[in-house]
């Protein structure tokens, strides 16, 4: 199933220069440029403001392998700190993260809020000291952690 970052989330971080993991219908701008799980944006150049809503399964290390080495842009992963990736491309690198308040409710391909919430914490992380600035101007409720990468 495809779950859509919800749009105040975007509205409130972006612009962003670039989505790499955007569904092929998409109800609302994420970037200026997008691709499509047909244009595998995980092989793909990155270039700018990277907004990144990776795929949460298997293949998520590689997304945010690639995000930590751009270095320049905001990722939504729930908040598994005790993960691999998160001791990988999290904790090292990261200038931010936030970590939501409550639950998020992703939305449905044809723009339709879920019904259910995400079923676990979700934490949005800030690769770059401009991002880091964004996300704490963002507004959105949490709690915001910076000055951890040694």
């Amino acid at each position: 199933m495809t779950w859509l970052t919800p749009p105040a989330i975007i509205q409130a971080l972006g612009p962003f220069d670039l989505d790499p993991c955007t569904p092929p219908e998409m109800p609302w701008e994420t970037a200026a440029k997008r691709y499509t799980e047909e244009d595998n944006g995980l092989i793909q150049p990155w270039e700018g403001r990277v907004w990144l809503n990776p795929p949460y399964g298997r293949e998520i290390d590689a997304w945010m392998e690639k995000m930590a080495l751009h270095g320049n842009g905001i990722a939504l992963t729930f908040a598994r700190t005790e993960t691999a990736m998160w001791h990988q491309y999290v904790w090292p690198v990261a200038d931010a993260i936030l970590f939501v308040r409550g639950r998020l409710h992703f939305h449905k391909p044809d723009g339709e809020r879920a019904k259910a919430n995400a079923g676990a914490p979700s934490a949005l992380i800030a690769y770059g000291r401009e991002n880091a600035r964004r996300l704490k101007a963002a507004g959105i409720e949490g709690r915001l952690v910076t000055g951890f990468a040694i």
